[in-house]
């Protein structure tokens, strides 16, 4: 198919693809981003080409391969998904409505997972023994054995103060070594809570929020502890730590988040973008 829609698009020039050379291959690249196709599409279809003409360079049919002085189109990177601070707002009252141990275990999931920026995995899988003894800060172990010690805000500890209690008279007296080690004990395999049944609890927790449920993931939140905390003046060094990136750069994506936001509020509140200078004003 990508050979075929290559040749198409040559014919009109009174070419074909065993002869095309560099120019004409960049011209059809050019004819793909003109037809909306995605940075990532065109990089395939190039890939194919690619192949095509290192075969016939390899079967003597060319004696080159003009397609090996084309770089591939830049894919950028896909700004991560968050969400604004009056939804996380609307999640976390949400929460507060569910009663019993589990509601009170939601609350300190979500207080404990928008303080931190913990990974889902990291969050779900805390042992006790992670907390602090006054519940200010946690030690994590992150990515490759790392560790770091992240501090909690005066909600996350409030909410595990609240939260405690109620986990431990939950687990009884036949409770095992295995569930007791946990922050987070259920019946899984592993002892605690998983991954995948916390990211139900908030897709569900969404829908009852008012939110689409495909915008909210433990990821999501993660995502926007970072971003709320550069937008309220966090330097991008305490925020890697907190985050448990090992290269800075990682972090730095939240800063074009931030610049793509500030980008869209000046399209949407400008006068002078929505309503051009007239000419000659």
């Amino acid at each position: 198919r990508d050979l075929a829609d290559l040749a198409g698009f040559l014919a009109a020039a009174g070419t074909n693809p065993a002869d095309a050379d560099s120019q004409a291959l960049r011209d059809y690249l050019e004819h793909l981003v003109k037809g909306g196709l995605s940075p990532r599409t065109s990089a395939r279809r190039l890939s194919s080409l690619r192949q095509f003409y290192r075969f016939l360079n390899a079967e003597g049919i060319r004696t080159d391969d003009p397609s090996s002085v084309i770089d591939s189109p830049r894919q950028g990177r896909s700004l991560p998904r968050i969400l604004n601070e009056v939804e996380i707002e609307c999640l976390m009252l949400q929460a507060r409505r569910h009663g019993g141990m589990k509601g009170l275990r939601l609350i300190a999931l979500i207080e404990l997972l928008y303080a931190t920026g913990l990974r889902v995995s990291e969050l779900v899988g805390l042992p006790l023994s992670a907390l602090s003894r006054d519940m200010t800060y946690l030690r994590v172990k992150g990515k490759g054995g790392r560790e770091r010690l992240v501090p909690l805000s005066d909600p996350a500890t409030e909410s595990l103060a609240a939260y405690r209690p109620a986990r431990t008279a939950s687990l009884g007296s036949k409770a095992g070594a295995e569930a007791e080690k946990w922050l987070f004990p259920s019946r899984s395999g592993s002892g605690h809570l998983t991954r995948h049944r916390f990211g139900q609890m908030l897709k569900q927790l969404a829908i009852e929020a008012g939110i689409e449920a495909e915008r909210v993931s433990p990821h999501v939140l993660r995502h926007a502890f970072a971003t709320h905390l550069l937008d309220h003046g966090a330097d991008l060094r305490s925020v890697q730590q907190m985050l448990g990136h090992a290269d800075i750069s990682t972090t730095q994506i939240y800063t074009h988040v931030q610049s793509e936001r500030l980008k869209s509020l000046v399209e949407q509140h400008h006068p002078l973008a929505r309503h051009p200078a007239k000419k000659g004003g």
